[in-house]
């Protein structure tokens, strides 16, 4: 997986553009990767993810508030759906601390809507 410091740096730089649903999946995906069991094909699917939100280059230009970002948002969704099953209690648990470091007020709503999909 590319290196945490650039994916945890990147997201300090854009935690309000990209919000906190969009954060929180990151985060979700990121410990899901650490699990010693999730198994190679999902962690290429959360590679996958991450190197798309990361990129440059976008189907859709992120300098535009919210709408681009929509496109990643879908890549994110769909590939956290992929792995869902390997997002437990204990990812959901330090996924959650983690937000603390990007926002200073944390949106639980933002959060449960990410969950109640998983």
């Amino acid at each position: 997986m590319m290196h945490p410091k650039s994916i945890f740096k990147y997201l300090k730089m854009k935690a309000n553009r990209l919000g906190q649903s969009l954060v929180y999946s990151v985060l979700l995906m990121y410990y899901a990767w650490k699990r010693p069991d999730t198994p190679a094909w999902a962690k290429r699917v959360i590679l996958g993810a991450v190197a798309y939100l990361l990129a440059p280059i976008d189907s859709i230009p992120d300098l535009t508030p919210f709408i681009g970002f929509t496109d990643d948002i879908s890549i994110l969704s769909a590939s956290l759906l992929a792995i869902a099953y390997y997002v437990n209690d204990e990812v959901k648990g330090k996924a959650k601390n983690a937000m603390s470091k990007y926002f200073d007020t944390v949106d639980v709503k933002s959060i449960e809507d990410v969950d109640d999909k998983l």
